[in-house]
């Protein structure tokens, strides 16, 4: 038996290297920009660190380094953010503009008037994990003052968990936007949706409980706002878009 040229066996495959070669130039350039706004929030990581804790008021908490090296944590984890925060609109444009020649003219004309609106969502979740944070570190400060017990946060782990909690409510007021998607282009029809409320609740529910906020006030306030822009979305679209004729 006869081996096949490995030319051959590669055939099949080749109508897909044109998709390959362009999602590595995209990736290459998005990289690329992660890079340069890393390092300059690497250099420039005392700013924003003075900028987050001016935001937060903590001019009776002791924020203290616990480590020698927390400097150069700190100058890493803020050319981190500096670069995800400059390249997550520049990457959904990106996606999308890969996925245009698959889309009908209907379709791409959705997703790109969709496009803002994903950004000011995740710039309105980021800022409003954020806000919670800064709550929850009040609440810790005036316990401590009524105690009389005094207040010591380790810096690192403090804006760790603000930024992680900012993050992922950024991400978690996507939804909508994925909603949308999913009902306008047919793919789920807007009865399940309607059907799967208490689902969608819990979903919310759990996925605030994975979130640094440990007290039941907070989980409660970062939870509200997911439901309500399940429901939002919901009228949305029955109202405005018509997605339930579809």
């Amino acid at each position: 038996m006869t081996e096949k040229p490995a030319a051959s066996l590669l055939e099949p495959y080749e109508k897909y290297i044109p998709f390959l070669f362009e999602v590595r130039k995209r990736l290459v350039f998005v990289v690329g920009i992660f890079l340069i706004a890393s390092i300059s929030g690497f250099f420039y990581y005392e700013k924003i660190v003075m900028f987050i804790l001016k935001f937060l008021h903590l001019g009776g908490v002791n924020v203290v380094f616990t480590s020698p090296f927390q400097f150069f944590t700190l100058a890493i984890n803020s050319g981190i953010v500096i670069g995800l925060i400059v390249v997550f609109p520049l990457l959904l444009s990106q996606v999308l503009s890969f996925v245009r020649p698959a889309l009908k003219t209907k379709e791409y004309k959705l997703l790109l008037t969709l496009l803002p609106f994903s950004i000011l969502l995740f710039v309105f979740g980021f800022g409003f994990g954020v806000s919670v944070m800064r709550y929850v570190i009040a609440i810790f400060y005036q316990k401590s003052v009524e105690l009389k017990i005094g207040t010591v946060l380790d810096i690192e782990l403090l804006l760790g968990k603000i930024i992680t909690t900012g993050a992922l409510m950024g991400l978690g007021f996507q939804f909508p936007i994925v909603m949308t998607v999913l009902l306008r282009l047919r793919l789920i029809k807007y009865k399940y949706f309607v059907k799967q409320r208490p689902m969608a609740y819990m979903i919310a529910l759990c996925f605030v409980l994975l979130l640094p906020p440990t007290d039941l006030m907070s989980d409660i306030i970062l939870t509200l706002p997911l439901v309500i822009l399940f429901e939002l979305t919901l009228i949305l679209n029955r109202i405005v878009l018509k997605s339930h004729l579809l």
